[in-house]
């Protein structure tokens, strides 16, 4: 199994690059992939998904530690991982909101959130707000009209009736070419001329070309804006799995 990802700035923003990836893994045979995508009209975006992978990367690391000493942790469904993990985010993020007295606006970002489990080659993968998600060849775009229902909405919410409502959720028995974007994904556009045309999604998602090197998502990026004169407007970043 080999796991690409490739984050850039939006070449219409010129200060921070609003998005953020985390990879971990936990037990004997789970991965956890994350894409976060900060409200560029909120305040100073780039905390907002920052701060989540940094708390997703403390709870993957406690979580860890919890498994060698908690069996129950090993019995555990792939969904029962992930209501736990979003729960844990959950709580760390009011924590931190009510100690740095942080307004609403601050905790502005989406989440594409995915877990597969290599040994029996499984996986689930939730969307909260909106974003891209390709699980062996086919493709679910999230597009909520540029108004994302971002995760910062609803920290002070109960957890147990937000989960309970979230639609946006894929379980897939098989890994083989899978992959999570945020919404820059569908933000390439020509900057540079060119007379070549391409399918950005398809040379992204599904195109294996460079699978050699870990580096192929990048190798991609420089390809599209060197060749067709491609490059993402808005902030762009991408976890991607192939299993052969």
């Amino acid at each position: 199994m080999k796991i690409y990802s490739a984050i850039q700035i939006g070449d219409y923003h010129f200060n921070n690059c609003e998005d953020a990836l985390y990879i971990g893994k936990f037990g004997r045979d789970k991965l956890i992939c994350a894409v976060m995508d900060g409200c560029t009209t909120a305040i100073e975006s780039q905390f907002a998904s920052l701060l989540v992978c940094k708390i997703l990367k403390k709870i993957i690391i406690e979580k860890g530690y919890k498994d060698m000493v908690d069996k129950s942790e090993a019995t555990m469904s792939l969904e029962q991982h992930l209501k736990s993990i979003l729960k844990d985010l959950f709580s760390e993020l009011k924590i931190i909101k009510n100690q740095l007295l942080l307004d609403a606006k601050e905790l502005l970002t989406t989440l594409i959130i995915m877990i597969v489990d290599k040994n029996s080659d499984q996986g689930i993968v939730l969307t909260i707000g909106d974003g891209f998600v390709n699980i062996n060849g086919k493709v679910t775009e999230y597009e909520q009209d540029n108004k994302p229902d971002y995760l910062g909405f609803h920290i002070s919410e109960d957890f147990e009736k937000f989960y309970s409502l979230q639609n946006q959720k894929i379980v897939f028995d098989k890994i083989s070419d899978i992959s999570i974007a945020t919404d820059g994904i569908f933000s390439f556009t020509k900057v540079q001329k060119s007379t070549e045309e391409m399918d950005v999604i398809d040379f992204l998602s599904q195109n294996k070309e460079g699978n050699e090197t870990e580096d192929m998502l990048n190798l991609k990026l420089k390809i599209l804006k060197n060749d067709f004169g491609l490059k993402p407007t808005d902030d762009f970043s991408m976890i991607r799995i192939l299993n052969s």
